[in-house]
This record gives structure tokens, sequence and C-alpha cells, in this order.
């Protein structure tokens, strides 16, 4: 990709000078400066908290800076508002979409951009001009579709037709590959090309150094609220921008030897899990995982794997039958709690740490000793012994290499990935038969990410079972033994890594299990569509 030749006189799409944002006591962003040439995409990576979002949310009017001047094409520009951004001819597609889910396409793309109060001929309008920019950035959709019943690949698209709509020169995609499959995601790349062809240009927010190095043509780091470095991606290298956005080399590859699987720990036959609302969720599953070996679930979010963690951990019934170590697990619910799978042998990480595996106002080392409470060394007589797990704690931090190590401060001044690493912590030094973990790494930085799966590898080397769940398929593929790929509610194959490729994985995760000819990208989500997603 090369990109469009500018002079010394061209005036950069944006430009941002001495931006600072602090929240409270907290410095945000730090006299942060950063030019973006017109025609260009330029990427932005740092870790969790570094301030990205931050910046961006300045730019498109969420948040006002405390110091610092907007430049757009040149000209100094206010933005107090999100409106005002729009004014200025900038969109911004976030990471979770801003649709209204009951509403047509056309619908969501004319809401706020209405022509006068009758709305007929503004969506008469919004069709015609709908119709010219489908064709000519390849963002065909179905204006008459209903949100809901669309994939997530074309929701996507939607986002970015409203920002054309509303004439957005300037687009801002905020880790857009999160919810795709990687054929959606090349598409997306497509796309963006085209896009910067016809002179538009693209601000990129992603933590997937592939992406970067992909896609982008010049890419600025961000750490600890200040801007490091802005380099052309064509002279960088993913290892010296992981190194630029942590401040130290970083192991971009998962180090291990092949699996020695023993004995099977967890077999599951049959499972069928149907939620509150009467919808059939996981539908005759059936998989095992053994000791010494990681087999990891792959498919895109909302195909059955939480709901698979929900009941393998204890919080949620199913019909079929379930064994550990070859003693049946109860599914009825009138035995199966969390407290009964830890008696089991299986410990816990689940997906949403915030929601299922912290509660958030407690300290640290209250948040450590939660399911385990009931343990001899927790407790003194009848009562809990505060100084054990005070003790304990600091020492799991310690070996886990959660900063601030400071057991008495609350979960919800941790960062990200220090709240993931308490709470594999408690899960891990527990020393399980059978680890359940749901998105290891979710939002979390390139450090603490390499220290994660560090530790994944080191537990499946003692000899444990570990059934990892990730919607990042370069995860599953660096970590995993065995790969089982999930398509609504249905395990579609299972392969070996070192015979299958991120393709063949994705038209899987689409539910296509013909892999001799080519699939186009509407036909995968004509398929994500019709399962629900």
């Amino acid at each position: 990709m090369t990109a469009p030749q500018t002079t010394p006189d061209t005036a950069p799409a944006i430009e941002l000078k001495g931006i600072s944002k602090a929240f409270g006591p907290v410095q945000a962003n730090k006299d942060i400066s950063i030019r973006v040439m017109p025609g260009t995409i330029h990427g932005i990576i740092g870790e969790n908290g570094a301030g990205k979002s931050t910046l961006m949310s300045i730019l498109y009017g969420f948040y006002k800076a405390d110091r610092g001047e907007i430049f757009i094409g040149g000209t100094k520009t206010e933005i107090p508002d999100s409106q005002a951004a729009i004014s200025a001819g900038i969109g911004m597609v976030f990471q979770h979409f801003k649709l209204v889910e009951n509403f047509t396409v056309l619908e969501n793309i004319v809401l706020g951009a209405e022509d006068s109060g009758l709305l007929r001929p503004s969506l008469a309008r919004a069709r015609r001009e709908l119709k010219a920019l489908a064709e000519e950035y390849e963002l065909n959709v179905d204006p008459d579709a209903i949100i809901e019943d669309i994939g997530v690949g074309m929701q996507q698209r939607v986002e970015i037709l409203k920002a054309l709509y509303r004439q957005a020169d300037i687009l801002i995609l905020d880790e857009p590959t999160g919810v795709l499959t990687p054929a959606e995601a090349d598409h997306l790349f497509r796309i963006l090309e085209n896009l910067r062809r016809e002179g538009k240009t693209i601000i990129l927010i992603t933590h997937k150094l592939r992406e970067i190095m992909e896609i982008t043509d010049t890419v600025s780091v961000m750490r600890r609220g200040e801007m490091t470095a802005t380099v052309k991606t064509a002279e960088t290298s993913p290892a010296e921008l992981a190194e630029l956005m942590v401040g130290r080399k970083v192991l971009l590859r998962v180090n291990k030897e092949p699996a020695t699987p023993g004995a099977v720990i967890l077999d599951v036959k049959d499972l069928h899990v149907t939620d509150a609302k009467g919808v059939h969720r996981v539908k005759g599953v059936s998989f095992e995982v053994r000791a010494g070996e990681v087999l990891g679930i792959a498919g895109v979010a909302g195909n059955g794997q939480s709901e698979l963690l929900e009941v393998l951990g204890g919080y949620e019934t199913a019909t079929g039958t379930v064994t550990m170590n070859g003693t049946p697990i109860d599914l009825t619910g009138t035995k199966s709690d969390g407290q009964s799978r830890r008696r089991r042998g299986i410990a816990h990480v689940p997906e949403d740490r915030q929601a299922e595996g912290l509660i958030m106002d407690y300290s640290a080392w209250e948040n450590t000793a939660f399911g385990y409470h009931h343990d001899d060394k927790y407790r003194s007589g009848l009562f809990m012994n505060n100084a054990a797990i005070l003790s304990d704690t600091t020492d799991k931090m310690q070996r886990f290499d959660v900063r601030p190590p400071d057991p008495k401060l609350a979960a919800k001044n941790f960062s990200g990935g220090n709240q993931q690493k308490i709470v594999l912590a408690r899960e891990i030094e527990r020393n399980p038969d059978l680890l359940l973990i749901g998105q290891p790494t979710r939002g979390v930085d390139i450090g603490a990410i390499e220290f994660i799966h560090e530790q994944i590898i080191a537990l499946r080397d003692q000899g444990k079972a570990i059934l990892l769940v990730s919607v990042e398929l370069e995860e599953i593929m660096a970590l995993s033994d065995r790969i089982a790929v999930m398509f609504d509610g249905r395990i579609m194959g299972t392969r070996d890594p070192s015979q299958t490729d991120e393709r063949e994985l994705g038209l899987l995760m689409a539910g296509i299990t013909d892999t001799d000819h080519d699939h186009s990208v509407e036909e995968i989500e004509d398929n994500l569509a019709k399962a629900g997603h």
C-alpha cells in the first residue's frame, strides 16, 4: 500500500497540539501532539490505559481537553461536542456499535440527520445516496434489512455508511475487528483501502500489531498518557512497536513444547443449554479435554461459548452428560454451583472479570479469597483469618507481578491487565485439575498478555487440563494443542493447529465446512445472520 504524495506545504487533515486531560489525580493525556496527513491510514497503539481512547474522545467531542489546540485541515477548530465533530467532517465507528436494533439500515443511517420534520423525503434521498456510497466503497448492504437480523460485519458497514452519509472526510475506528471473522476483517481492510484511495483519512485504534503492519501508513505509539513515537509503518516492526508500547522487549510468540496428553479429565457428551428466554444456545456439543493439553474453543462471540463456560463453571443448568475425572457432574442446578465445582478440582477464570470474576469495590485480598474462603488455610476456628489471607495475597501479587502490589487496594483501582492477574492468581494457585478460562487477554495490554500466556502454558506443562475460550484467533492458534470451532451452538469441527490455518478456521467460525472452494464475505455474513448474530 502506497501513501498519497504530500508536500511540505500540505496541511495535516488533523493536528493536535499540546493536548492534556486529567480526571482528578489521573493524567490521562500529557501534552500530546500528533499530525495525521490527509488520505492516509494512521494507526494509534498503546497499552491498556495509555490514553488512546481519551485522546480520540477529545477529537470527537466527548471530552473537552484541559488545554491544547485542535486543527482540522490547517484551521484551528473548537470541538465542544460530537455534533461539532460531525460538522467538522469527523466520523467515529465505535467498538460497540451505536445502532437501533429494531430499525432498518436506512432508518439508522438517517436517524439524527433528517432533512426536516418529514421523514419520507429524508429516507428517499438517503436511499439514493446509500446506493451510490455502497457502489463507490464496496459497502453493499440491504437498506431495508433490520439491524438485529444482520451480522456484525454488516452492522459495521452500516456504521461506516452513517459517517459517510454525514459527509465525514475523517474516520476514527476503535478496535474494528474485535467481532469479525478473519474473512470479514480482510474485507474491512479492502473497504478502508478504498476509502483511503478516495482521499478519506482514517485513524485506526487497535491492539493487534499484525493489523497495524498490514493496513496502516503511519503509526503513533502512546505510553502512560504520552506520545512516545510516530513512525512510518514500512520502517518499523512488530517487535519494535511492542517495545515502544511497554518500554521493554516483549516476546511476541508463545514458546511451548509439544503437548503430551494424558488421561481424560473432562468429558462432555451431548450437552444442550437453553437460556432464560427459551433460546437454544448450545446444541448437542461433545468433546473431551485431557491432562497436559489446551483445548481451544474458537468462534465469533455469541455462538454458545459463553453458555458452555457458564455450565461447566456451575452458573447455568443444562442437559447431557459431563464427567470430571470419570465422575458425573450434576447439571440440574441442585448441586451445580461454583463451590462444588472447586471441590472437584475445577478452577474458572470467567470471560467478564469485572462482572463475574471480581467484586470491584472490594480489596484485592478479599477478592483473592472469594470462592475459597472455606479453606482451612484461610480460617481460624469459626472465623476468617484475615492476616493469613493478606499474607497469601501479597505472595500471589509478587509471583504474578500485580501492580501496584497493594493487597488493600480496591479491585476497581487496578488496570484491566492487573485485575486479570488477580483472578488468574486466585484460580491457578489452587492447583486445579481443570482450568476453564474465557477471553484471558481481553482488554489486556501486550506486556500482560505475554505473562498470561506463559502461565497458561506452565499449567499445561504441569499436567493440567485447560479449556480455553477466546475470540482472538491468533491467541487460539498460539496456545491450543487442539482447536474446536463453535458456530450457532454446535462444534463445526476440531483441528490440529499445525495442520490448519486462519482461513479454514474462519470459514468454520462462519458455519461453512466445505473448504474446497472460495466463499464470499456475503455468504459468510448470511450464515452468521441466520444464526442470529
